[in-house]
């Protein structure tokens, strides 16, 4: 028997269209520096905000974000029901770190650079299905606590490869409500993996790019989209 909300293999549609109510995002000194400086909410003139250790400073740039969301939509900060989302570390413990003090009902996600998504779809879910609304999605990084655990160690101290990319020091959160204004959250379409086999370390785009074509051909597909 096929799920009433699945329209498709892979697509599912939200019957109430879950909205985003507000959207805030605060990021460290060097993002602020770059042409999208202008776009953010919070640029911290200090990279450690502050903090004893970088994962307590990615912890308290989420909660910065993450309170200057509930702001925006002018919610205390226990009118949310239920807080969504993750970083890039084992246990993803700045997220833990910053809803301990936020004191919301916390489900952790690791999904790398798919978080945000995820954490939408599941918060988008919560609310279509009416078991919490408002729903706070977070995600966050920190380039000091990233290249720390993988990818290049700075403690290391190896060469970077010129067209080598730097993880963002930045946390973004969006809050989901049942019903509203808009923007809406329509439809989903979940990843499948599609491995081919690359094996070049430093062309992640390659690896990447089979499930990326795979998953937009079946949003186009399964909602008939021209």
């Amino acid at each position: 028997m096929q799920a009433e909300n699945r329209i498709g293999y892979q697509t599912i549609e939200y019957k109430t269209k879950p909205w985003i109510m507000a959207s805030a995002c605060a990021v460290g000194p060097r993002e602020g520096q770059g042409p999208l400086g202008d776009c953010f909410d919070l640029v911290a003139q200090d990279a450690a905000f502050g903090q004893d250790s970088y994962e307590q400073a990615e912890a308290a740039l989420l909660r910065e974000a993450c309170r200057l969301c509930l702001a925006k939509a002018n919610i205390g900060e226990k009118g949310v029901q239920a807080m969504v989302g993750g970083d890039l570390l084992n246990q993803i413990m700045p997220s833990a770190l910053a809803a301990r003090e936020l004191k919301f009902p916390f489900l952790g996600l690791y999904g790398a650079c798919s978080t945000m998504s995820e954490g939408l779809i599941t918060g988008g879910m919560m609310c279509d299905g009416g078991y919490a609304s408002p729903v706070l999605c977070t995600a966050s990084s920190h380039y000091a606590t990233a290249e720390r655990q993988y990818r290049m160690p700075v403690l290391y101290g190896n060469q970077r490869t010129p067209t080598a990319q730097w993880t963002a020091t930045a946390s973004g959160c969006c809050i989901l409500g049942r019903q509203g204004d808009g923007p809406y959250i329509t439809h989903v379409t979940c990843g499948r993996i599609m491995d081919l086999g690359i094996k070049d370390v430093n062309n992640m785009g390659a690896a990447m790019a089979p499930a990326a074509y795979d998953t937009l051909a079946a949003l186009f597909r399964e909602t008939d989209t021209k």
